[in-house]
């Protein structure tokens, strides 16, 4: 790769980047009636985190990749309860949907974010994993546009693979 191409590289995974943290906040705030803080890398709280909720979505076309939003089973539930308005007793066995619909509506305000994004990009249906011993490969060849945010205290992964 060129120096010129791995310039233009860098540029987008920031613009990129920047664009999630922003579709990120506003699924977050719309749907869960929150103001998240942006923990940005992954920071020593979350250095110790094992999700046990992992909502994918994966893209294909122009765009390729998968999207992913983790939490802890905990996490997940207070979602599903801030989503519908419910108690978090009524609301576990809902936090495998609640979660998987957040992935999906932060994929999709991310790809009509980008300038033809939406043409050019479609979203799979979510697919939620439950536990914490998994691994997950991508078949991405950039690095992952990682970001944490601190929900209600506890964290939350959002991470975008892309595939060139």
């Amino acid at each position: 790769m060129t120096t010129i191409h791995q310039e233009r590289a860098s540029w987008a995974c920031r613009e990129w980047l920047q664009v999630l943290e922003t579709a990120s906040r506003e699924v977050l705030q719309t749907m869960v009636h929150t103001e998240e803080v942006p923990l940005g890398a992954k920071s020593s709280a979350a250095a110790e985190f094992t999700a046990e909720f992992t909502a994918m979505i994966g893209l294909a076309g122009q765009i390729r990749g998968v999207l992913t939003v983790r939490c802890g089973r905990e996490t997940a539930t207070l979602i599903a309860a801030l989503m519908l308005d419910l108690n978090p007793e009524q609301a576990a066995g809902h936090a495998w949907d609640a979660l998987g619909e957040v992935a999906n509506m932060i994929a999709g305000n991310f790809k009509n974010k980008l300038h033809g994004g939406s043409d050019a990009c479609m979203l799979s249906i979510p697919t939620v994993i439950t536990g914490g011993d998994y691994m997950l490969r991508s078949p991405a060849d950039t690095l992952p546009l990682d970001l944490w945010f601190s929900f209600r205290g506890q964290p939350l992964s959002v991470m975008l693979e892309v595939q060139r």
